[in-house]
């Protein structure tokens, strides 16, 4: 069965889509790219609860159900972002089975809030950590791509200080200035912004993780990726690349989405081996 929950943070309202399996001993918490909507992650979200797991799906703040809307009155940044994933685990706990397992899976910007959540609690709630198309975007990185990067983030920027936020035209969906700027940080200087809190920490971060990449992903080439799995030092990690022929169609960034067995599949396999 399906249903929808929110969760309350001070200005914001949070919604979480939840797909529950019954007899489910671990639940499965997605949380999306920067500007993908929660409804985005339906038909992957189903495909994990065909392997037995409940799966809660949130919208990021200010985008699907989730509020505010991104303007000039509503400035709010990364730290918020992870502040909002601590909101939605602790309101899922709740409601969850006696001794099921949590797993938190973040896409691309969810990824980075993910991991910050868990290196600012230590990952007391969280057995386990999947990635998927997850990285620090530092300009230098991206190859032949490397200028185009670099013009892109001045092009944010510019617009950020001209409107108070960013419109979202042909980039990310309309978003806060608070987290443009952050993701800015980390496009000129390849870390992650200090006010997060986690420099330190997520060095010492031990709970497993899965790193996913897909072909055809122009946003996180393995260069990308490579740079943030480089700060997990303590944690143990595996990592699958997920070819366009074992999908059984052209993957990049977010097409993986429309073929989604092949992951929830290999997010079944690792948890089940680790």
């Amino acid at each position: 069965m399906d249903r929808r929950i929110y969760v309350e943070r001070g200005n914001a309202r949070l919604a979480v889509q939840l797909f529950e399996s019954q007899g489910a001993d671990s639940v499965v918490v997605i949380v999306p790219a920067m500007g993908a909507a929660a409804r985005s992650y339906r038909r992957f979200a189903e495909a994990l609860r065909d392997t037995g797991r409940d799966v809660a799906v949130m919208d990021l703040r200010g985008t699907g159900e989730s509020t505010p809307s991104p303007g000039r009155e509503s400035d709010y940044d990364y730290a918020d972002l992870t502040e909002d994933v601590d909101a939605v685990l602790t309101a899922l706990r709740e409601e969850a089975r006696p001794g099921s397992r949590t797993l938190l899976l973040g896409h691309s910007l969810g990824g980075l809030a993910a991991i910050a959540h868990v290196a600012r609690t230590g990952g007391q709630y969280v057995d386990g950590l999947v990635l998927v198309a997850s990285g620090i975007p530092y300009w230098r990185d991206y190859g032949s791509r490397a200028w185009s990067a670099h013009l892109l983030r001045m092009y944010v920027l510019a617009t950020v200080a001209i409107v108070g936020y960013w419109n979202g035209i042909g980039f990310g969906g309309p978003q806060s200035a608070g987290v443009m700027r952050d993701w800015a940080h980390t496009s000129r200087t390849g870390e992650l912004p200090p006010h997060l809190g986690v420099v330190e920490s997520i060095g010492e971060v031990r709970v497993p993780i899965l790193v996913l990449t897909v072909d055809g992903d122009k946003h996180t080439p393995p260069p990308v990726v490579d740079r943030l799995v480089s700060l997990l030092k303590s944690a143990p990690i595996g990592r699958k690349h997920i070819t366009s022929d074992e999908a059984g169609t052209a993957l990049d960034h977010f097409r993986w989405l429309k073929a989604p067995d092949v992951i929830a599949q290999a997010v079944g396999r690792w948890e089940s081996a680790g």
